[in-house]
């Protein structure tokens, strides 16, 4: 077991916390826990995850994660390792870049050659238009006939008077009609309210009638949404990667639990509206209290 193991393990006990308390409050599987107890890294999926479990572990139990990840980062293994290999493997061989050809040297200046051939006789051709254009006599302006109508029409009769008179007056009125005001209502989301045990921040949606929850995440950050029931409403609940975008429609439901694991890494949309959080704590609980507009 290395230090930062043995850290760990005595914040988790001094917590109270058993590994499966651990693994529901963090979502991570109980072996990769205990493989970061016991300093066994080989079993993880990368060393970048092994420093995002280590980050969420020490953020469950208390523990500043940034120091103790300087202090003892002797014992983590860095991401710089595989990132490194990796663009070595991608780097271009020296073997395939190739200057041009000789052929293609040889034949530059003939090219060259006749592009300038080219360019001089499309300039002697737009020459010879332009003269040939100042040359032409312009065409007289012909100014259009005025035409006179020899059989003009009567005057209107009585009964084209009476509808005429009628279709002004129906004008009119609809012009007087007031003008109907149009009440926009908007949604709002009332001021965060921190519940008692410091983690949970809970709102109240209002004006609306849909509840759509869209999160953004920017790195690695476990997500998960319940209802009042502790019912999970997300489907696929884990830890969500850099670019990834969490989507779910609640508006059948009237409360809705957002934990965020780091909410540093992602920020909560409702119903497209950036949500500002009441409190910096890096593990929390976004409470949404819906009242559907009727």
């Amino acid at each position: 077991m290395t230090e930062l193991g043995t850290r760990l393990k005595e914040a988790r006990l001094s917590k109270g916390y058993s590994l499966d308390d651990l693994q529901e409050i963090t979502k991570i599987q109980k072996r990769y826990l205990m493989g970061i107890e016991e300093g066994n890294y080989s079993m993880m999926p990368g060393s970048f995850y092994v420093r995002a479990f280590i980050k969420q572990y020490a953020e469950a139990v208390g523990l500043n994660a940034e120091e103790l990840l300087e202090t003892y980062k002797g014992d983590v293994p860095g991401a710089q390792n595989e990132q490194v290999s990796q663009s070595m493997s991608q780097s271009p061989s020296r073997r395939k870049l190739k200057g041009p050809s000789n052929k293609m040297m040889e034949a530059m200046p003939k090219i060259i050659a006749a592009l300038f051939i080219v360019v001089i006789i499309v300039a002697m051709w737009v020459l010879w238009q332009s003269k040939s254009n100042a040359g032409t006599p312009k065409e007289e302006e012909i100014s259009p006939e005025v035409q006179y109508d020899e059989n003009p029409k009567p005057i209107d009769s009585e009964k084209e008077k009476q509808e005429k008179e009628q279709e002004n007056a129906t004008n009119k009125a609809d012009d007087d009609k007031p003008e109907e005001e149009v009440v926009e209502v908007k949604q709002a989301i009332s001021t965060g309210t921190i519940e008692a045990d410091g983690e949970t921040t809970s709102y109240t949606l209002t004006g609306t009638d849909v509840f759509n929850i869209r999160i953004e995440v920017s790195g690695p950050t476990f997500v998960g949404v319940r209802d009042q029931n502790q019912t999970e409403l997300l489907a696929d609940t884990r830890v969500y990667n850099a670019g990834e975008v969490v989507t779910l429609d609640a508006t059948a439901q009237t409360y809705a639990r957002i934990r965020l694991g780091d909410s540093t890494q992602a920020k909560v949309y409702i119903n497209d509206e950036l949500l500002t959080y009441a409190q910096q704590k890096v593990t929390q609980n976004i409470v949404i209290n819906f009242n559907k507009e009727q």
